[in-house]
């Protein structure tokens, strides 16, 4: 009998670490950073190919952890882009579908956004930068939506100016030195007096968030403004890319607009790498998953500045507004010392939509329902057989006339351009990454059931409508 009662204690305590293991891994959730650049184009970083436009930070982060090939933003503009990384739905029946003043619509209180999910599982949450998902005094603003904290701009417009003379602090305008003139008042432009940057005011908010929360899981979503443009300076100036220096472009035989489009590149960078050092310096680099991605692709002619110069598209078709690759597939990077593999790259196909369910998963919360979401915490592990795969991607697009694109098994592209009411083009990444031969008369049955899929994904409401034909 005490033989037995041994071998049975021995072989309880051979348990112990099992189980141990697994409660620790059950509350180790890792705080989480996410970073939108905005406009920041597919070849824009040097670990996509960039040569010209210096990124060493994010250039390490790519090394330090994972690169992704194929991952798409929510939207080829700011604000539905936006609202599809909060809410996991795509643009065919998300509540933003589109930018614009005549689209300024913000999130309801019925929207479910990732900052709440988080929030509901224990984490403190914080915004530091562009919102454009809510008005003042609507139920879209940050505080309403999940954020205990929010530093910066509410809306677009607002966001274009890089010397505001005020900012958002939850619910509070912070005044700032800068004096601001409405354009064509006087000569030499928009902004008058310009003393305080608000990208570095940011960047100091987002490490002031990250200090006070250094002992509680959180969730930062850094959305600085960066590399977009001034769009009203740059019509009334010619240069809209508004940076304090041109740091070591200063001296190139470049355009004034070039120059500030690689300085705020190079100084967004800079940004990223104040942020690591700060995580290695707290001992939280090993806790915090940081990813580093784009609103959408980059602009053209918005800063007056030449995407072209700079090969910001990469080998992509189409910029920002435009439902080629180029307006649509961003930059992706996944950083978590000790779980994400260095200088790992991934093919997977996702987008935005998918942090819902990836950020879910990493806090063990409830999922919202009704979502276009999968959780990419496999690929990220480097479990790659057991990742789940979407069917399709979807985004619709309303400038100019109603526009709808959809990506078939990460490969096969339909794009439907409604203002011309044109029949859907279809092309072949895998063959015809360029988006340059319309392969849809070769393959009817494949452009039979994307039209299909463009009918079933566009769930019309009294803001968002438009006929969708058939093939």
């Amino acid at each position: 009998m005490k033989t037995h009662l041994s071998t049975l204690v021995l072989a309880c305590l051979a348990l112990l670490p099992i189980f141990s293991a697994s409660a620790a891994d059950a509350i180790q959730r890792p705080n989480i950073v996410f970073i939108l650049a905005d406009d920041l184009g597919y070849g824009d970083l040097g670990c996509y190919g960039q040569k010209i436009i210096q990124t060493p930070n994010l250039d390490r982060m790519a090394a330090d952890g994972m690169r992704f090939t194929q991952f798409y933003a929510g939207s080829t503009v700011c604000a539905p882009s936006r609202c599809v990384l909060m809410t996991g739905k795509h643009t065919g029946h998300a509540t933003v579908r589109g930018n614009g003043p005549s689209r300024d619509l913000p999130l309801l209180a019925a929207d479910i956004t990732v900052a709440q999910v988080l929030r509901g599982a224990g984490y403190s949450t914080g915004l530091v930068g562009k919102w454009g998902l809510g008005m003042p005094g609507s139920d879209g603003v940050p505080n309403k939506q999940g954020f205990d904290y929010f530093f910066g701009f509410l809306t677009q417009t607002h966001a274009h100016n890089y010397y505001p003379d005020y900012l958002w602090r939850n619910a509070e305008r912070v005044p700032l030195p800068n004096v601001v003139m409405p354009v064509g008042t006087a000569e030499g432009g928009y902004a008058m007096k310009r003393v305080q940057y608000a990208g570095d005011l940011l960047a100091d908010e987002a490490l002031a968030f990250i200090e006070k929360n250094k002992d509680r899981p959180f969730f930062l979503y850094l959305a600085p403004t960066a590399p977009h443009a001034n769009n009203e300076r740059a019509r009334e100036l010619g240069d809209g890319q508004e940076v304090p220096d041109y740091g070591p472009y200063a001296d190139k035989d470049w355009s004034a607009p070039n120059k500030g489009q690689a300085a705020l590149i190079t100084r967004l960078d800079g940004q990223a790498g104040r942020l690591f050092a700060q995580l290695r310096q707290l001992g939280l680099d090993e806790q915090t998953l940081v990813l580093f991605s784009s609103d959408n692709g980059p602009h053209k002619g918005e800063g007056k500045n030449d995407p072209e110069f700079f090969n910001a598209r990469g080998p992509l078709t189409g910029f920002k507004r435009s439902l080629t690759e180029g307006g649509i597939r961003v930059p992706f990077l996944a950083r978590w010392p000790g779980k994400i593999k260095p200088g790992s790259v991934s093919a997977h196909v996702g987008y935005f939509g998918d942090m819902m369910a990836t950020f879910a998963e990493l806090a063990s919360a409830t999922l919202p329902k009704d979502l276009d979401s999968l959780s990419i915490v496999p690929t990220l592990l480097g479990r790659a057989t057991q990742q789940a795969k979407h069917e399709y991607l979807y985004w619709e697009f309303y400038e100019g006339g109603s526009s709808q694109a959809v990506l078939l098994n990460g490969r096969w592209k339909g794009i439907r351009l409604r203002r011309t009411i044109a029949p859907i083009q279809l092309f072949d990444l895998a063959n015809d990454l360029a988006e340059q031969t319309d392969v849809a008369a070769k393959y009817p049955d494949l452009v039979g059931r994307i039209g299909a899929i463009m009918r079933r994904a566009h769930v019309d409401n009294e803001d968002w409508k438009f006929v969708v034909g058939g093939p």
